[in-house]
């Protein structure tokens, strides 16, 4: 029986490779998915993606998964510019990641209706995204860093932060002279030292 399932996705995954930019091999995606712009999707090697997954690239829009991602069921992911999960990243259930904001100036018109903001968007390598986590337009994880499950993130954040809550706030940080994760304000005073 084990050996019908690697087969199946074989030939799942060359079915993928003709579809999408790019699809590295080994992978795997299950289904069922819903996906807009194939050939905007490049993923890496050793990409595995539970099923759920919605991916929509809008406009010319690209959707980049690096080498070595994680990611759980009920993912679902928007962009309209590069947007990059970068190598090592590990993405829990019901996830969502976007690059687009929605224009709500005109009163008088539906928001389906008004523009489409872009705000660059970025998942740092090696990050931890935890359950049902909100990563909106406009947000930069660096290297290694982990979000708390159900946690609205919006933002800029350093390489190694511990990011909760909604809004997303850094609560620790790794501090490399002490080989330790340290709250925020310790941090801060290792670094006016």
């Amino acid at each position: 029986m084990h050996f019908i399932y690697k087969v199946i996705w074989i030939i799942r995954a060359f079915i993928y490779g003709v579809f999408l930019g790019r699809f590295g091999f080994p992978g795997y995606i299950g289904p069922p998915m819903f996906i807009q712009g194939w050939k905007r999707i490049f993923i890496g090697k050793r990409v595995r993606v539970f099923p759920g997954l919605r991916a929509e690239c809008h406009g010319e829009g690209r959707l980049f998964i690096h080498d070595n991602v994680s990611i759980g069921q009920g993912f679902h992911v928007t962009c309209m510019g590069d947007l990059h999960i970068k190598k090592g990243v590990l993405i829990t259930g019901y996830v969502t990641v976007t690059d687009i904001e929605h224009e709500y100036m005109s009163v008088d018109s539906p928001i389906l209706e008004q523009p489409m903001i872009l705000k660059k968007t970025e998942i740092g390598e090696n990050s931890f995204i935890g359950m049902g986590a909100r990563i909106q337009a406009g947000t930069i994880l660096g290297k290694g860093c982990i979000v708390g499950a159900n946690a609205v993130v919006r933002g800029v954040f350093p390489d190694y932060s511990v990011i909760v809550g909604a809004p997303g706030r850094v609560i620790k940080r790794y501090n490399p002279e002490t080989s330790s994760w340290e709250r925020v304000c310790e941090v801060e005073k290792h670094s006016q030292d």
